[in-house]
């Protein structure tokens, strides 16, 4: 087994959810008052939690207004607006196979609130999947390694025995942060080239070549 412990990012990982968020994101910050947000500028900030993400899209925003933003997406990713989010081809199969050596221990850390995590882990049945999670608003937000260290303790894992699994330099940095092995999977919302700046000890390039790589 090469790792007692694997732990994935939510969005862009896991998740075909980019779309939804930029969707989501563009239209709470019209409503706020802000204008429109370029989508590039919105698929850079996924993986931070919600505050750090508004204040890194809207610089100089005021308190009042960020709340306005902050209600709205939370609104719109809840109940208005319908852009499918599914998981990537493969990925619960590939979940379904890391389970079965009863000693290997599956997490979730995530950009997402608490609240978001448990109805995506109701809706798609997966929370059952997950020995423990970690999301932005119950610890530091990415590229801080608290949650990771959370995770560790929590498990008892030392850090050499995990690994974490991400789409973004956030994802990356946060385990090299703890000097955990990390992996960089491509189909998500950061560049290749971004990525490899974090040294990654592999980047998959498909769903297939992930979970082959884990298990060998």
């Amino acid at each position: 087994m090469r790792y007692r412990l694997v732990i994935f990012d939510w969005d862009g990982t896991l998740m075909d959810s980019a779309a939804r968020i930029v969707s989501c994101m563009q239209a709470a910050a019209r409503e706020a008052g802000w204008g429109e947000l370029d989508e590039a500028a919105v698929r850079e900030i996924i993986g931070l939690g919600l505050p750090e993400a508004i204040a890194r899209l809207c610089p100089g925003i005021d308190a009042e207004r960020a709340e306005v933003l902050r209600s709205r997406y939370a609104f719109h990713f809840v109940q208005g607006d319908t852009t499918p989010m599914r998981f990537f081809p493969g990925v619960e199969a590939g979940l379904a196979r890391l389970r079965e050596p009863a000693a290997r221990r599956l997490a979730v850390a995530t950009g997402k609130s608490r609240k978001g995590l448990d109805r995506v882990f109701r809706e798609s049945d997966s929370g059952r999947w997950f020995h423990a999670s970690r999301t932005a608003d119950e610890t530091r937000s990415k590229p801080h390694p608290q949650m990771l260290e959370e995770l560790l303790a929590e498990l008892d894992v030392d850090v050499g025995e995990a690994v974490m699994i991400g789409d973004t330099e956030y994802d990356l940095e946060m385990a090299r942060a703890l000097g955990m092995d990390r992996v960089a999977v491509t189909w998500g919302v950061h560049a290749t080239e971004r990525l490899a700046a974090s040294r990654p000890v592999y980047t998959a390039d498909n769903v297939a070549a992930l979970f082959d790589w884990l298990e060998r």
